[in-house]
């Protein structure tokens, strides 16, 4: 702690000695050590922050030279020892005018004691200071070695102070918080409070990053008990967190790693609190809203591009796709959490803006997005899957799985591409795509399928387009480039391979389901599984 000349006065070895304040100047400065003299110039014998303790012989003969002198050497305090003597009645005033506390002893007190009792204080002090610096420094260079994540750093600072700690850019968006278990509170209408605060004494603060070059700043949102060390700490942390940005400069944003923080704590019931997590979402730029939109944008890379096995490549790619997606999304009007869920998918909780309905925001955003990523991914197949909208953000957060499940399913159908997709536009694909690990259902299409299966691959794709198109043959001509006598004898082989007859409503479904399940096996197999073998995943449809 810091020792002011309050803190000195407050001793019961001066407080023996009934002190009377005759000007209470500079009392909550730090006292740097104590001196006794009853000299009248200490110019040569004091650097500042003294407090002097004498007699007052020389403050009694001319109070207005003694105490300005004592004002110039740098001295904050004097006290003085009466011993049945009196000061001057102006010396009081003169030393307020001088900005120089003066305190009168009524008592005699023991020097010595004194001397001891304040630099067994400042010296107990020091060495804390030193300790504290030594564990501050200790803790933080482990950190940057073992590569902790931003969370990790400002938790780090944040149990240190015993105070709760927020780290924002330059927009005052909040990158990471440890708000010591009141997260909601703290974060409530940060953007305003924050921009209010800055550069004003209410708030410890320090910028992030090199000179010149900030990106950030690290804050502890109230006035701190110790300035001194909670600006240390900050600054020690601050270094911390600039080397961890150099270190993952390539990989991934601050503010994805953020988002796509809050999401994880949020699925792996890290954060089961809903006015944290809404506190948290909106301090990271999501519009508060009556409800949030699960959403998941899926892309096709193509063959050669997945093929490759390039994990930096991978995640450089996925990066720029989730920038595309980001910057197109609040282009748009509405705001939203980002996180690379997997390869080639990027979840989303989107706040629509509100100058239009729904469902016309989120077809102009799907045509917008699919435009930007061929533009800027070279990737011309993509979906855009949303769920159902709910009122809390948790809610939607969870519900980036079946978004996801609807994507990857939209990507599947073959059809012509729509704007966005819902669970309704999937359908029966969708229920196969979830089954499809079931081993019953394997059972089923390999039963229906297997006599086609080996033989010509071409009748395959015969049968799809004639289930697809409801049997209608002069339309399946059509569509396959074929004379209607070459269709009607491929059909007739295609019926008598597998013992069934087309033209059966029943038969019809059953193969129609049974060739869904097959695609639904092609959309989850890794490239490179015709020729290289598959670990199988064995789902118990019973648990």
């Amino acid at each position: 702690m810091i020792i002011t000349v309050a803190d000195v006065l407050g001793l019961p070895v001066l407080q023996d000695g009934e002190p009377e304040i005759l000007s209470s100047r500079r009392f909550d400065e730090p006292v740097r050590w104590v001196h006794v003299s009853d000299m009248a110039d200490l110019s040569t014998l004091v650097q500042g922050g003294e407090l002097v303790l004498t007699t007052g012989a020389a403050l009694r003969a001319d109070p207005r030279r003694y105490l300005a002198g004592m004002a110039e050497a740098g001295v904050l305090a004097v006290v003085v020892e009466l011993g049945g003597a009196s000061l001057p009645p102006e010396a009081g005033a003169i030393a307020e005018e001088c900005e120089v506390a003066l305190v009168a002893l009524h008592r005699q007190v023991r020097f010595v004691e004194v001397t001891e009792a304040v630099h067994r204080m400042i010296v107990t002090d020091q060495f804390d200071r030193v300790d504290f610096d030594r564990r501050v420094h200790e803790t933080f260079t482990d950190l940057s070695m073992k590569r902790a994540s931003v969370g990790g750093i400002v938790d780090a600072a944040a149990a240190i102070l015993d105070e709760p700690v927020v780290l924002e850019d330059l927009a005052h968006r909040v990158l990471a918080v440890s708000a010591r278990g009141h997260a909601a509170d703290l974060l409530h209408d940060w953007e305003r409070r924050s921009r209010r605060n800055a550069g004003t004494e209410h708030w410890a603060s320090t910028s992030v990053g090199p000179r010149a070059e900030e990106w950030g700043r690290l804050i502890v949102p109230r006035r701190p008990a110790d300035a001194a060390r909670t600006q240390m700490v900050l600054e020690r942390a601050g270094v911390a967190l600039a080397l961890h940005r150099m270190i993952e400069r390539d990989r991934s944003g601050l503010q994805h790693q953020a988002q796509t923080g809050l999401i994880d704590d949020v699925l792996r019931s890290r954060v089961t609190d809903e006015r944290e997590a809404a506190a948290r979402a909106h301090a990271l730029g999501l519009r508060s809203a009556a409800r949030y939109v699960p959403a998941t944008v899926r892309v096709e890379r193509p063959e050669n591009i997945r093929a490759q096995a390039d994990p930096v490549a991978g995640q450089r790619r996925n990066v720029s796709l989730l920038d595309t997606v980001m910057h197109t999304v609040n282009a748009s009007g509405h705001t939203g959490l980002f996180s690379v869920r997997r390869d080639g998918e990027i979840g989303l909780v989107l706040s629509l803006g509100v100058t239009r309905s729904a469902d016309a925001a989120l077809s102009a955003l799907g045509n917008d997005l699919r435009r930007e990523i061929r533009r800027v991914e070279g990737v011309s197949d993509s979906a855009l899957a949303v769920g159902e909208p709910v009122e809390r953000v948790i809610d939607a957060i969870h519900g980036l799985a079946e978004a996801a499940h609807i994507a990857e399913v939209a990507l599947s159908m073959g059809e012509k591409p729509r704007p966005f997709y819902r669970a309704a536009d999937v359908r029966l694909r969708g229920l196969i795509s979830l089954l499809r690990s079931d081993h019953r259902v394997q059972a089923f299409a390999e039963t229906e399928l297997r006599a086609l299966l080996s033989d010509d691959p071409s009748n395959i794709a015969v049968l799809r387009e004639y289930l697809r198109l409801a049997g209608n043959k002069v339309a399946v001509a059509q569509r396959l480039h074929m004379s209607r006598p070459a269709l009607y004898k491929r059909l007739a082989s295609i019926s008598e391979t597998l013992g069934v007859e087309l033209d059966d409503g029943d038969s019809r479904t059953s193969l129609h389901v049974a060739l869904m399940v097959l695609d639904a096996q092609k959309l989850s197999r890794p490239v490179g599984s015709a020729s290289e073998p598959v670990r199988a995943e064995i789902i118990d449809p019973y648990m």
